[in-house]
């Protein structure tokens, strides 16, 4: 009888020594596993997201007072600058539509992909504000007049689309070619407005010069939203280097 709880005592011992092992060795074992990559609010080494929208509203800003601009030269003696119009209708929006690319730019670097493409809506900023203004949205049904506003966002985002190589290829070589040939009308439309403005004319070619580079701006900040996280490319091309 002795005999048998002594080795009833032995087994209970040795039993309990054996999990103790095995509950060391997993706790050792999960303390030693690395943890998961935690994304923080802020990219190491970066910016807030405050910066990343005031910069953007500030490119966006000059990038709608260059576009008034060239209105301007479009018009001749018949522009005419206007709180509403000049202000509300395209600096404001410009202003706008930079800082919603500048947030998508700060969530990129930052590798938040989640709700991101939205922000590639952001030029609409520009076809949105001007039907605000009394008897706008009239015109537009009418006599087509703010119709251009909507072409350029939406053209704009065509072209972004197609620079930020991602997805398919074929639709992103339609967009591109969709955005070339809307450029190049856009450079057409310059003594088609203005007869004055030639485009074998220093001043005109100046004209055109300046629209198309100013579309070719807008297609770049609007494949932003669209271009992959800037961390998963880095590991991309570290593993290729490899």
């Amino acid at each position: 009888m002795v005999h048998r709880v002594s080795v009833r005592t032995q087994w209970s011992k040795e039993r309990w020594s054996s999990e103790w092992i095995v509950m060391a060795k997993t706790t050792v074992t999960a303390r030693s596993r690395p943890m998961p990559e935690q994304r923080s609010a802020t990219p190491v080494g970066g910016s807030p997201a405050w910066v990343w929208m005031a910069g953007g509203g500030v490119c966006g800003l000059a990038w709608a007072a260059a576009l008034r601009a060239y209105m301007a030269e479009l018009a001749g003696h018949e522009s005419t600058f206007t709180w509403s119009g000049t202000f509300g209708a395209i600096l404001v929006p410009g202003a706008l539509a930079g800082g919603l690319l500048g947030w998508a730019a700060y969530r990129r670097r930052a590798g938040h992909h989640r709700g991101r493409a939205w922000l590639a809506l952001a030029p609409l900023t520009f076809a949105i504000a001007p039907m605000l203004l009394p008897g706008a949205l009239v015109l537009l049904v009418t006599s087509g007049i703010g119709s251009g506003a909507i072409a350029v966002a939406v053209m704009g985002m065509v072209g972004g689309y197609a620079l930020s190589g991602r997805g398919r290829r074929w639709p992103r070589v339609l967009g591109g070619a969709l955005g070339v040939a809307f450029a190049a009308a856009l450079a057409g439309t310059v003594s088609g407005m203005n007869p004055a403005l030639g485009l074998t004319e220093p001043r005109g070619a100046w004209a055109g010069t300046l629209v198309v580079a100013l579309f070719a701006v807008l297609a770049l900040g609007c494949s932003i939203p669209f271009r992959v996280d800037s961390s998963v490319a880095s590991s991309a091309a570290s593993e290729v280097r490899s």
